[in-house]
This record gives structure tokens, sequence and C-alpha cells, in this order.
């Protein structure tokens, strides 16, 4: 009450000063500010919905502070930033939502600055139900919806974002001009290191963003690496985003879970490489149940990728199809590894995922170099296992282009080593195969190879017949579809496969028998 009578009596005789010129002290109990783009005034309390503030730059001007809630009347409309001030607690954190009834508060940015909302050095925030464009006259390298940033000040934890409509952002659709994105987690400075603990963005929608959809910046080198902890990316839907969709960087144990990518135009310049889902200079992360098809970058153009000075990454119970590029790349750059920025990319694990009608690419003769393997493991990468997979490719409007289910490559240093593939099904309606070079290691064993093969691999216990699927032709988006790939009675895959350590479940939930008897493919329910 005290708190309360301090703040009207301050709005009343002093128009124009905030709560930036109040002392915080206990005696301070959290308050909830409305603000009202059409009916608010900047000279009232702010504490009640027919007193509501009006402007940006009156949230701007003030220092929220533990158990603050900052409510923003739906239907409101603000052309600016929103710059957030002021640092919730564990137990009271700050707050922003939206009240009544109507469309999302929305802010348009314009391109003016290079975010439209930002949340700088503050901690224990959450952000919900707000839509932010920021498109400008013409793109612009760096332009973001959203910017959350440490800079020289240790941890920032608990920041979580729910349920933002970001749309419109026009950044550069090139990589090295800085890209642009939706959502962009940032750690920089020289002085005190920097990072984010518990980073939860969850439930959001993000369309037309250029270049990418959520993405990380930070320190990379593991002399003095400072990874994020308890990062979550869960249930976000991506659309006509042409390039990186969610990559997670410099992170320890990051989750990605039940997002969906989709439809992303073909606007890249050529070289300009980009993929669905995947972590970069990052341990630990699990990628699973997400779904990304539609991705037509000219480089790469995968869905799914295991990157760059990346250890222990798991990607599971994924759907990946009609990406151009492929399901999978796993890679690291030879030129740099060894360096203290660059230990290599080790121990990848991919399992029970489905890639259908990925890797098909299609250009003329001339630009034929451009191959799209489903699998491409490239460069200096260790101790990769894939199992458990379905790879489906149908056939192809240009039947000359032929088709690569796995290649190994260099990229620019060693060679893959060390490499199982295993208990997985291949089918192919075109004539597809597999290219080994100086990889070291390299084990294929018990896969079911059905289709026009012109190059197999030394397989230790190869299967060649029929999987017989519920129904191999299925097409379609959504995770409901991938019944139709599980295994009829009677199927040769039923208890085929190799035994291996390692998940509990297949694609279906169902927990793998402890028999020491595994089938071939995305299911086990028929497993003896």
């Amino acid at each position: 009450m005290k708190r309360t009578l301090f703040l009207m009596l301050l709005s009343g005789l002093l128009a124009g000063c905030t709560r930036m010129s109040v002392s915080h002290t206990r005696d301070f109990a959290p308050a909830a500010f409305y603000v009202d783009s059409v009916s608010g005034n900047d000279r009232w309390s702010g504490l009640t919905p027919d007193q509501a503030w009006k402007s940006l730059n009156k949230l701007n001007r003030t220092i929220f502070q533990p158990g603050d809630r900052v409510l923003l009347r739906s239907g409101s409309s603000w052309t600016g930033q929103l710059e957030l001030k002021g640092s919730g607690t564990a137990d009271l954190p700050i707050v922003l939502d939206r009240y009544g009834e109507g469309a999302l508060p929305v802010i348009h940015g314009e391109g003016k600055k290079e975010y439209t909302v930002l949340l700088e050095n503050v901690e224990y925030w959450e952000v919900n139900q707000l839509e932010i464009t920021n498109k400008g006259e013409k793109r612009e390298g760096g332009r973001r919806g959203l910017i959350v940033r440490a800079a020289d000040i240790g941890d920032r934890r608990h920041i979580h974002l729910k349920k933002l409509v970001i749309h419109d952002v026009n950044g550069s659709l090139v990589k090295k001009e800085k890209g642009g994105s939706a959502i962009l987690i940032q750690n920089r400075g020289r002085g005190m290191p920097s990072r984010f603990i518990d980073l939860l963005i969850e439930d959001c929608h993000f369309y037309r963003c250029e270049r990418n959809g959520i993405n990380f910046r930070g320190n990379s080198r593991r002399t003095s690496w400072h990874p994020n902890l308890g990062v979550v990316i869960r249930r976000n839907l991506l659309e006509q985003i042409p390039g990186d969709g969610i990559v997670p960087t410099c992170c320890d144990g990051a989750l990605v879970e039940y997002n969906v990518m989709r439809d992303c135009p073909d606007t890249l310049p050529f070289g300009d490489a980009a993929a669905g889902i995947w972590p970069w200079s990052s341990d630990n992360t699990v990628i699973q149940f997400n779904e990304v098809s539609g991705h037509n970058a000219k480089w790469d153009g995968q869905g799914f990728d295991a990157d760059f000075n990346c250890i222990g990454t798991i990607i599971q119970y994924n759907y990946s199809h009609d990406n151009a590029g492929g399901f999978l790349l796993i890679c690291n750059k030879g030129a740099t590894y060894g360096s203290d920025g660059n230990i290599g990319t080790r121990d990848t694990i991919v399992r029970y995922n489905v890639s259908v009608n990925d890797g098909l690419r299609e250009y003329e003769t001339s630009q034929a170099g451009w191959f799209t393997p489903v699998f491409h493991i490239t460069g200096p990468v260790e101790n990769t296992r894939i199992y458990n997979n379905l790879v489906i490719l149908p056939e192809k409007r240009m039947p000359e282009i032929d088709s690569t289910m796995v290649i190994f490559g260099n990229w620019g240093g060693p060679w893959p080593k060390d490499t199982l593939i295993a208990n997985n099904i291949f089918i192919t309606e075109n004539s597809a195969g597999f290219i080994s070079g100086k990889d070291e290691g390299t084990r294929y064993a018990n896969n079911c190879y059905y289709g026009n093969f012109d190059q197999l691999p030394d397989d230790e216990a190869p299967l060649f017949e029929d999987p017989r699927l519920v129904d191999a032709a299925a097409r379609g988006a959504g995770f409901e579809i991938l019944k139709a790939f599980m295994l009829k009675d009677g199927s040769p895959c039923i208890g085929s496969g190799l035994p291996l350590e390692g998940a509990v479940k297949d694609s279906f939930g169902q927990v793998l028998l402890q028999s020491g008897r595994v089938s071939i493919g995305i299911d086990q329910a028929g497993n003896p």
C-alpha cells in the first residue's frame, strides 16, 4: 500500500518522472503496470486499466522491480522499440503479458534499430503473448525482432519467452553480413564471461523472418568456453524462413523438441549455406520430435545437422521430408581442427528418425556438382552412430541425376573416423548409392536395402528383402503419418537388427524389449 500511494502521488505531481528515479526498498511490493496505446496517458499512474500508460517511451524509462507485471492491452499497437530494464528474482520474476480481449498487442520496429524488443543484462523476465515486426525499407544485416543480450555481466538467469509472434523481419540474406533473425540470443564482451542459465523459448510462431529463426552468438573457443545452460526450445512453428531455423550455439545440454519448420523459400544466394535445426560449438544437445520440411537452401539445405565443435549431439525421433539438401549433415571444419576453437565433432547419435523425399535437389548439368546426399558426413568427425532410421527416396522428376544415400567427405582436413551405420531401412525407387573416401573405421551392419542401388557398402549382415511397411507410399506432414511406416507382421526386419546400447524406446514410444533381439527400422513392436 505504501508503495502504491507513493507511485500514484509521484505520477500525478511530477509528470514525466518514472521509477528510475525512485530508490528500490523492501517496502515496495510488486505492482502491475497497464499500458494502452489508444486510451492511455503517460501522466497517469499506470496502476489500473483506467489509469493506463500510453507509450513505449514510458516503459523504456522505467526500471521494473522483482514481481512486477507489465500488461499491454490486447489490440494495442505501437511503433518503435521496447527496451526492458530491471531484473526480477527467482521467487519474483518480472512478467510482461497482455490484458483484455482481442488481438495480440503489437510493436512495429520499422527497421529503425537492430531490434524491436531488447532484454540486455537483465534476468528473471517472462515475456509472453506479444507480436513483433521489424521491417525496414530495405534489408539490413543484423536486423532482429527480439534480442536477448548479456555483456560483461556474468550469469543471467530465467529468461522465458512464450507465445510470441514474430514476423516480417527483413535482415540480410547473407550470413557473412550478420544475416537477420526473429530472435538472437547473444553473449558478448571481453571482460567478465557472460551466459544464460534457464533460457526458454516456447510456443512461439515465427514467419517471414530473414534470414533465420532462432540463433545464438557467443564465444566458441574451448580455452575460454563458458556455455549457456538449461536452454529449452520447444513447440515453436517456423514458416517462410529461408535460412537456419534453430541454431543453439555455445550451449551445454540444450533441448530442442517438438518444433516445426516448413515452407522455406528459395531466396538465399548461391553458396550461402543453411539448414533446419543444428547445434554449433555445443555439447550434449538433444534434438527430438521435430519436423523439418521444404528447406530449399542452395548450399546444404538439410533438415538437421550436427556441426562444428560439437560433442555428444543426439538427433532422435525426428521427421524430415522434402528437404532439397538431404536429411542430415554431420561436419567439422578441418582447416581449424586442433585449434583452441575447434576440438572436433564427436560422439554424435542419430536414431529413430524418418526421412522421406530428402536430398532431391535437381539442377541443370552445369550445376550437377551440387550433390545432395541424404546423409553427408565430412571433415574431422569421430564416433558417429547412425542406427534404426528409415529413409525413403521416391522416384525423381529428373532420374538422370543419381541419388546418394550416404557420402563421406573431407572438409579441409582429417576424414571421418569410426562411423557406425546399423539397423537402418533404405528404400529407393531411383538409382542410389553409398560413397566412401578416406574415412577410417566405417562400419555398416544389419541394414535393409530395398530398391535400385548401383553402389552398396560392405555390410556385415545386409538384408535385401521388402521390409513390409504398413504403407511405404504414405506421404504427408505431421507425425501421425509415421504410423504408416510400422512393420507388418512377418516383416523380415523383425528381430534382424544388431543389438546396441542406447535408446530405450522406438519412434512410437514403445519400450525396447530386453531379449537381446532388435528389429531393423523405427518400429520395435513386433520384436520377439
